[in-house]
């Protein structure tokens, strides 16, 4: 009887999970997945499914979306992906166990860019969780904040563009960045046909999705043209041995993005421990709940950002830095 009331129970938590994110993705401007994860929650035998896979991050409804889409599933509507995702399983379950959720969201840069050029250079960026590397490049791409003129080398293929409010110190030039590197538990190459796919399939269908797959593409080709120093490894147990790496003279400066939230409480203070003993900034940009006590940490808007420097709150952004107020 124990085992019966274990497993439901356990059902129960990943369909309160999918639902919770069929409202991030409606939030999101994803209305087909926000389709899908309502129905996933409803449906015992895809929740069966998802329970097979191991405990903890490999049952995350955006790693389990993006593996249908890798393989090339459809999804225009939750009878198709169903009936794609049950015939597919063991094909999306390798996927899912090989990759990691990784978004490669390269327009963040314009929500980091005001904390950057505010730091006295030249600057050593080191990105934990950094995935492909692209945002490691904030000086390599145009930036243009409230339909205002473009700030960045003319000849980049990638435009950022970003609203603001509040008062945000827009910069009139990128910083210059001397050194980059990165630590990923498994690390991706933007000169890499297959990587480079695994992160376009990670990328939400909805209204955002020409415009941030046409970004991706374009920032993959910067960063595969010069590639940065990417470490493999757990970003706690690495960032202080990569750290050390930066050159003399440059100012370190460790960030992130929408990474801290796949660790565990006790890892994420582990963490700030480490980056605290650190010579240098720390930059976070991370969903509020990552730091919720935090002077001033939840945004007014409930899928919004909190971007911070060394641990104090600066501005909120919106997840994939179409928007950046200031406080």
């Amino acid at each position: 009887m124990g085992p019966a009331v274990d497993r439901g129970a356990d059902l129960e938590r990943l369909a309160r999970g999918y639902r919770g994110f069929a409202r991030h993705c409606a939030a999101g401007g994803s209305p087909v997945y926000a389709r899908i994860c309502e129905e996933v929650a409803r449906d015992g035998q895809v929740l069966g499914l998802v329970a097979s896979l191991p405990r903890g991050n490999k049952r995350r409804p955006n790693l389990l979306l993006g593996a249908v889409r890798y393989l090339g599933g459809p999804v225009q509507g939750w009878g198709p992906w169903r009936a794609w995702l049950v015939g597919n399983w063991e094909r999306v379950r390798r996927v899912v166990m090989e990759r990691h959720t990784q978004t490669n969201e390269v327009r963040r840069c314009a929500v980091l860019l005001p904390v950057l050029a505010g730091v006295p250079g030249p600057l050593a960026l080191l990105e934990v969780g950094a995935s492909a590397g692209l945002c490691l490049y904030p000086d390599r791409y145009r930036y243009s904040f409230d339909g205002g003129a473009q700030v960045g080398p003319a000849g980049s293929p990638v435009l950022l563009e970003c609203a603001t409010s509040g008062g945000v110190p827009v910069p009139e030039r990128v910083p210059r960045v001397v050194w980059r590197a990165g630590v990923d538990l498994n690390p991706l190459d933007a000169g890499e046909e297959g990587d480079v796919r695994w992160l376009e399939a990670l990328v939400w269908p909805g209204r955002e999705e020409a415009g941030r797959r046409a970004r991706l593409r374009g920032a993959a080709s910067v960063v595969a043209a010069d590639p940065p120093l990417l470490v493999e490894g757990d970003l706690v147990e690495r960032v202080g041995a990569v750290a050390a790496l930066a050159p003399a003279g440059a100012t370190l400066v460790v960030f992130h993005s929408a990474v801290l939230a796949y660790l565990s409480q006790e890892r994420r203070e582990e963490f700030v421990r480490v980056v605290g003993a650190l010579e240098g900034r720390w930059v976070a940009n991370e969903g509020w709940r990552v730091f919720a006590g935090w002077e001033n940490a939840e945004p007014v808007v409930e899928t919004g950002f909190t971007v911070a420097v060394d641990g104090r709150v600066v501005a909120y952004a919106g997840e994939h830095g179409q928007s950046l107020a200031w406080v």
